[in-house]
């Protein structure tokens, strides 16, 4: 099989920023999934640098348009090394065999007579670069820039694209894959629905010169869309590159849906009047919102790539994204989300399992991964385990050509939590005391390597330094460039034997959050910067711990929280009664806390956990296991102390 992905061309007016990254991440992980799978691919991204907003920002910053974009374009690619980012190739609109491939193609399409010459009068966006129509303005102004278009009547050059409108209608129709999700399909074919008018694709010398010249008139310029959008073919040699017609019958591209138009629109039809078959599949994402804003150079809410990965690691950066936003919808970013994301998935469920795992095989089989049993000793607990396994890879691989990357992590995910209670349940520890039970030991072992190597490999297109670490560790390092998606439930095909090395924790608890630029107010999000009541170098004033009400409470009722492996609902009296969501179900059952009396923070400020509203927050410390684990222990209360009694 054959892959060509690609992620849109970004525009070099301003730096990149987590909307660029996660677009450059998905078609990064896609890319890498595919190679998991066998296909040959090529992944390309790339700088689109012609146009009037390039020719303005480069007045503003004092430069030459030239200068300007080498300046911002290198800025691009010293970012995708920092987020692991391993594209093949990297295109610029300003490269020499670009410029004649945008020439020759105009000439083409100028010949076959798709392309002539007329005057124009229409609303004109200049943030858009292109005219607008009637229909697609919002309260008189252009709904992405938030200004009224002006009025303009000058002569260009237009692109016959009403003349393949049934055409497009029809293939979209009749290829449901075309374009994902759905939704945007059907925004498509509702625009496609009135009559389509034919596109502007020059500008006037005398307005800009900072552009493809047309090779049929040197008083024109090309429009920047009509340039950006052929990258996708230079960049695979058209038209006679000797791996074009491979690469390009397999193509699909990624984008936001800010720019779905001109790809699901001006690029099929352009492709049809070259005489080309068009892409084969649209992936369209939504945006990152901060503050309930989508994120925007021009609003000043960006968040910075290389600030996340300085605070939380790559892997934490490429993790949260994918496992945050449903591709197709908007998300939010939050420093609280990714801060949780990174403690809680990444440092508890995954890390703590994996280092609990290695210091059992270390302690109890000499470092060593031990040798397997017969499949005749098998218990239920190890038939759910291997069936769980399996299931996840075929959802995986199901979600992931999808592009429904945070379910596939999910489905991962629910795994690591099966693999904590297989643990649990299996008490390696308790095993080891007995040598009877030294066969049932080192099945267990084995089991839980064999898992964990298995999460490596599925890991690996999506967190691929911590996949690697997990297989080193694992003794799997030579094995690991190599091994494809199809060794991936193959169970018992992990060597016994292999030496571990129990390394460093995957992802050590972080306790800061990065800081956030938020638009209009100034205001930032953040735990770092020393503001009047907060907390400075870790030390506490005595008016600061004052201010945490303490309080003796009884628990009266407690229940699971639906889809939730570690949440309890308690229902507490203090002396009221208020209902507090806990992480303790993996330590404690429901019916052992009832009657308990804890202490909890009763002026903690609300916040809802799995749609339920907790009141505070029951305290509890940690103690460590003798399997290197660790073991929640709630804070309880001696004596006949009142509920509601405050701490003092």
């Amino acid at each position: 099989m054959t892959t060509y992905v690609t992620t849109p061309i970004y525009y070099v007016n301003a730096m990149p920023h987590l909307g660029h990254a996660y677009t450059t991440i998905v078609t990064d992980t896609y890319s890498r999934y595919k190679r998991l799978c066998g296909d040959d691919v090529r992944f390309q991204t790339g700088t689109d640098e012609h146009g009037e907003k390039i020719a303005e920002a480069a007045a503003k910053a004092g430069e030459t348009p030239r200068q300007y974009v080498d300046r911002i374009a290198a800025t691009f690619k010293e970012t995708w090394p920092l987020l692991t980012i391993s594209q093949d190739y990297t295109i610029r609109t300003t490269d020499p065999d670009h410029v004649q491939t945008v020439q020759d193609i105009l000439q083409l399409v100028h010949d076959r007579g798709d392309i002539y010459f007329s005057e124009y009068s229409g609303l004109y966006c200049q943030g858009c670069e292109r005219f607008l129509t009637e229909k697609e303005l919002v309260d008189g102004k252009c709904p992405d820039h938030q200004v009224e278009p002006k009025a303009i009547s000058e002569q260009n050059y237009f692109f016959r694209m009403s003349k393949y409108q049934d055409w497009l209608i029809d293939h979209i129709k009749t290829h449901p894959e075309f374009i994902t999700p759905e939704r945007y399909r059907n925004e498509v074919l509702s625009f496609l629905s009135e009559p389509l008018e034919d596109l502007c694709i020059s500008r006037p010398t005398a307005r800009l010169t900072w552009g493809i010249p047309l090779p049929f008139d040197s008083n024109f310029v090309t429009y920047v869309w009509f340039d950006a959008l052929i990258n996708y073919l230079t960049g695979i040699g058209y038209p006679d590159g000797a791996d074009f017609e491979k690469y390009w019958a397999a193509a699909e591209h990624v984008i936001a849906k800010d720019i779905l138009k001109p790809h699901a629109i001006y690029w099929p039809t352009m492709l049809q009047a070259m005489g080309l078959a068009p892409y084969k599949r649209l992936h369209v994402h939504g945006y990152w919102n901060v503050d309930a804003t989508k994120m925007s150079k021009s609003i000043g809410n960006v968040v910075r790539p290389k600030e996340l990965v300085d605070t939380y690691g790559v892997d934490t950066v490429r993790y949260f994204v994918l496992r945050e936003m449903s591709f197709g919808l908007d998300s939010s970013f939050s420093a609280d989300a990714i801060l949780t994301r990174h403690n809680a998935d990444l440092a508890n469920d995954l890390g703590n399992l994996f280092s609990r795992s290695l210091t059992m095989i270390d302690k109890y089989a000499q470092g060593r991964i031990p040798e397997r049993g017969t499949v005749a000793m098998f218990t239920p607990d190890d038939r759910e385990l291997i069936s769980a396994m399996a299931s996840m890879v075929a959802q995986y691989r199901e979600c992931m050509d999808d592009f429904k990357f945070h379910k596939a992590l999910q489905a991962i995910w629910e795994v690591i939590s099966l693999l904590n209670r297989y643990i649990v349940s299996n008490a390696p520890w308790e095993l080891a005391k007995d040598a009877r039970h030294e066969e049932r030991l080192r099945m267990v072992l084995c089991h839980l390597a064999e898992a964990l190597w298995m999460i490596a490999l599925v890991l690996k297109p999506i967190m691929p330094e911590t996949a690697e670490k997990m297989a080193t560790a694992l003794g799997m390092k030579d094995a690991f460039a190599d091994t494809g998606l199809e060794a991936v439930g193959q169970w018992g095909e992990l060597p016994s034997g292999l030496g571990i090395d129990k390394g460093a924790q995957l992802f050590p608890r972080v306790e800061k959050r990065v800081e956030v630029a938020l638009p209009a107010t100034g205001k930032q999000q953040t735990a770092n910067k020393s503001q009047p009541g907060m907390i400075e170098d870790g030390v506490l004033t005595f008016d600061q711990f004052k201010a945490v009400e303490l309080r003796v409470a009884e628990i009266v009722a407690a229940e699971k929280v639906a889809k939730s492996e570690r949440l309890l609902k308690l229902t507490v009296k203090a002396p009221e009664e208020r209902t507090i969501v806990a992480g303790i179900a993996l330590h404690y059952s429901p019916e052992a806390l009832i009657g308990q009396r804890v202490l909890i923070v009763a002026n903690l400020k609300p916040a809802k956990l799995m749609g339920i509203l907790s009141h505070g927050m029951v305290l509890a410390a940690k103690e460590l296991q003798a399997d290197g684990s660790e073991k929640l222990v709630l804070a309880t209360v001696a004596g006949s102390i009142a509920n509601g009694s405050r701490v003092a």
